[in-house]
């Protein structure tokens, strides 16, 4: 697993660098992107990976540790088996080769949050290998094109602990003090590392962000983790180098650690393009070295040198076991595997009857676990996709969230539409009622019976209203006695205004054609 840098540092093989970037367009011109992704996923188990504390998010700070995943002299850890068993379910949903033997290692390095001043991971013998995803993403013709991303391995480790630098944004740079919090200390991880994608010139940045999303839907699907992006369940740091046009050749590659929403990889890949073109046409040299990305400016910055593996001292750790998975459990877990991500995309869309473009843009927009979800709680499927790539999407946009990481649920969604489909409330009045949900107001019935958003259907007050807009506006009365229906939506619209949108609009229009004859 990559270290949470501490901060900017001494940049590898010293000197300075312009912080100038290259238009994306012109740095393709002359160089080639290659990208590498390695992604962190925290497994769901109920107990850590090598003690028996509990593994649940969000608990007091240093109430679940105990002497082992503390690293206390004498503790012994223990295996966590069905953090195994997730790692092999992982590693075979990725089309990947499952290890007849393998063992653990020592990772060695000091850092506060990682209180054994080692790492208990895999080395050169993971537990899966060569492997890999297809990833679909759009193509320039506006259709979209299938890129096969090679997983070089997915092995086991362990979380390290949580530092909180107190007084900065985040960064032990200039902090006035730091706290750690050792609750995620030994919290089982999987770490899925591609093999260099090359070739995809333009779409690299997309092709990264897809396959992000698409391990996720994956992961998702096998249920083995939360997938939170925004509680730090998955994680990416996102490798990449240039290399001269044409050339065939690999640059020198920067790793961005910690990356954490699907919008910041594709941000992040297209803004070392531009960084790395830029010293290059200046005659420097790009610098092996871990760099931060920063979601408020959008741009990277120097972390350390990046560490050889010669600099972790691996040794085989000596405390477990060597790890031989029969093939018989390996046989059993592959009849565990969830629908292929492809095969179930295509059943959806014919389920659903969307066309080949909103499919598309329903995977793109990071929408198709919350749209399944949402007509799983009872929603039509083409009213899920609309509020979850309509208005839903442009509260994400204006807030920088991830569509998952908003504060509603599929089912509140699905309520939502439940109470459009029973004429409780319209569409306008149903974007109250989601802004209440996002607001923490409570559920979708307690935002209406507290905000008072409930259609008026009593056909007294309707009528009442029906009386003042004719009243208001003969001219149109006249048009529809005389036939011209496509008038009545002015009245409606009057109608609407003056019950400050709460009308029933279909029974609003009944009422005013009964009275225009």
């Amino acid at each position: 697993m990559g270290r949470p840098d501490a901060g900017p540092g001494p940049r590898a093989g010293g000197g300075t660098v312009s912080d100038q970037v290259l238009s994306f367009e012109d740095a393709l011109e002359r160089y080639d992107p290659t990208f590498g992704l390695e992604v962190h996923v925290e497994l769901n188990t109920e107990t850590k990976m090598f003690c028996g504390c509990q593994n649940a998010f969000g608990a007091e700070p240093n109430t679940q540790t105990c002497p082992t995943c503390l690293g206390l002299p004498g503790s012994m850890p223990v295996v966590n088996r069905t953090a195994v068993e997730s790692a092999m379910r992982i590693g075979l949903a990725l089309n990947c080769q499952i290890a007849d033997w393998c063992r653990f290692a020592r990772k060695n390095y000091f850092y506060p949050d990682m209180p054994k001043n080692f790492q208990t991971s895999q080395y050169d013998e993971p537990i899966a290998f060569d492997g890999y995803l297809d990833v679909e993403v759009a193509s320039p013709d506006g259709g979209s094109e299938t890129v096969r991303v090679e997983i070089e391995r997915a092995h086991m480790e362990e979380d390290t602990g949580k530092s909180l630098h107190v007084g900065t944004s985040g960064r032990i740079h200039g902090a006035d003090y730091s706290l750690v919090d050792y609750n995620r200390a030994g919290i089982p991880l999987i770490e899925i590392v591609t093999k260099p994608v090359a070739g995809t010139r333009a779409s690299a940045p997309a092709v990264a962000r897809a396959y992000v999303e698409q391990l996720r839907e994956l992961i998702l699907a096998l249920g083995v983790s939360e997938a939170r992006m925004d509680q730090g369940n998955i994680r990416a740091d996102v490798n990449l180098s240039l290399a001269p046009a044409g050339s065939g050749e690999l640059g020198t590659r920067t790793e961005t650690k910690n990356v954490n929403s699907f919008r910041s990889i594709e941000r992040a890949a297209r803004y070392e393009i531009g960084r790395q073109a830029a010293v290059l046409e200046e005659g420097e040299k790009v610098f092996q070295e871990t760099r931060h990305w920063h979601e408020d400016t959008g741009v990277t910055t120097s972390g350390r040198a990046k560490s050889d593996a010669d600099d972790y001292r691996y040794f085989p750790e000596p405390d477990l076991v060597p790890l031989a998975p029969s093939r018989e459990w390996v046989n059993e877990l592959r009849t565990t595997l969830p629908e292929p991500p492809r095969e179930r995309r295509a059943r959806l869309q014919a389920e659903w009857g969307f066309s080949d473009l909103e499919m598309r843009d329903t995977v793109g927009a990071g929408a198709l676990v919350l749209v399944e979800q949402t007509v799983a709680a009872g929603a039509p499927a083409q009213a899920a996709r609309k509020w979850w790539l309509g208005e839903l999407a442009r509260r994400a946009n204006e807030t920088e969230t991830e569509l998952s990481a908003l504060p509603i649920t599929p089912a509140d969604v699905a309520r939502v539409q439940a109470l459009v489909d029973a004429r409780t409330i319209n569409d306008k009045l149903a974007r109250q009622v989601l802004d209440g949900v996002l607001a923490g107001e409570g559920d979708p019935d307690e935002v209406v019976a507290a905000r008072g958003l409930a259609v008026v259907s009593d056909d007294g007050a309707l009528s009442a209203a029906v009386d003042e807009a004719i009243a208001a506006n003969p001219d149109v009365a006249d048009k529809i006695r005389e036939g011209k229906l496509n008038a009545a939506g002015a009245l409606i619209g009057a109608v609407m205004k003056s019950m400050k949108g709460q009308a029933d609009a279909a029974r609003v229009r009944e009422l005013i054609l009964e009275k225009l004859g």
